[in-house]
C-alpha cells in the first residue's frame, strides 16, 4: 500500500484527490511517475482547502443545518462553496466535506476531537493509510478487497500477486483491532501470544480508562480467543475486538 485517496471528478479533464493521512507530495510523485506523453498539471491545493465531517444521526442533522446534502457512496454534490461525498470514518453513514480556506458555512461547528475520529474509525476496523496499511503490507491484509483491489481493470502493477491471493483465498497476515488498559503502544511495538512475538501494533488511540488499537498479525498459530501482551514475559492483559 503506498498511499490512498478520494478521487472525485470536478469537470471534464478535471480531477481531485482527497486523503485523510497520505501526504500530497506522496501522491503527487506517485502520479507524476506514469504521466508520460500527455499533457497533465498536477498541484499541491492543501493549504487551499479545510475538511470537516462527521457520521450518524448527529452528523445528519449538522448536514441538514448547513444545507448539506446526504451522500450516497460514490457520489459527491457541491453546496454552495462546499464539496460534499460519502466518507470512510465509520462503519456508520458517514459524510465528507471539502471546503475552499476562510469559507466555513454558518451552522458548522466542530463537535468531535482527532481522537473521537481515531476511535470510531478504529471501532469500525477501517484502516488508515499508510499508518495501518503501508509499502510492506497488502490490501487483503486489511480487509481492503472491496474497495482498494480490481480484478476487472486489466493490467497494473501487482496485478498478478491480487489475482494468487483471490484463488488462494487467505492471507497470512490480518489487520486486527484490540484493547488493553493504559496508553496505547507505540507503533511498530511488538506483540505476543503465549511469549512468542506473532505481530506489531501499528495506529492507537485512548478509549475510556484504556485503549484501541490496530495490530498487524501472524494468523499462522493465533489463538484469536487468547490474550496478547507487549513483551513475551508480561501478562496477556491485551483482547482481540470484533468490529463486525
Amino acid at each position: 500500500m503506498q498511499a490512498d485517496s478520494f478521487v472525485l471528478r470536478a469537470g471534464p479533464e478535471e480531477f481531485l484527490a482527497a486523503s485523510y493521512f497520505s501526504a500530497a507530495m506522496e501522491l503527487r510523485a506517485h502520479l507524476e511517475k506514469f504521466v508520460i506523453a500527455d499533457d497533465v498539471t498536477i498541484a499541491d491545493e492543501t493549504s487551499a482547502w479545510i475538511g470537516g465531517g462527521g457520521w450518524g444521526e448527529e452528523a445528519r442533522g449538522v448536514a441538514a443545518r448547513v444545507g448539506a446534502p446526504w451522500p450516497r457512496p460514490g457520489e459527491y454534490a457541491w453546496c454552495g462553496p462546499a464539496l460534499v461525498f460519502a466518507g470512510r470514518r465509520s462503519a456508520r453513514e458517514n459524510f465528507e466535506m471539502l471546503l475552499p480556506a476562510g469559507a466555513v458555512p454558518p451552522g458548522w461547528v466542530a463537535t468531535a476531537t482527532a481522537a473521537d475520529l481515531g476511535r470510531e474509525r478504529i471501532r469500525s476496523g477501517i484502516p488508515a493509510v499508510p499508518l495501518d496499511l503501508g509499502p510492506g503490507d497488502l490490501p487483503n491484509e486489511g480487509g481492503l478487497e472491496d474497495v482498494a483491489i480490481s480484478y476487472t481493470k486489466g493490467c497494473f502493477t501487482g496485478q498478478e500477486v491480487m489475482a494468487r491471493l483471490k484463488n488462494l483465498g487467505q492471507v497470512r497476515r490480518r489487520l486486527m483491532v484490540f484493547r488493553g488498559p493504559g496508553e496505547p503502544p507505540a507503533a511498530r511495538a511488538p506483540l505476543f501470544q503465549r511469549g512468542r512475538r506473532i505481530g506489531e501494533a501499528r495506529s492507537g488511540v485512548r478509549d475510556g480508562e484504556g485503549f484501541l488499537a490496530f495490530g498487524m498479525v501472524s494468523l499462522l498459530s493465533l489463538d484469536a480467543a487468547a490474550g496478547l501482551s507487549l513483551a513475551a514475559d508480561a501478562p496477556e492483559s491485551l483482547s482481540f475486538v470484533s468490529h463486525g
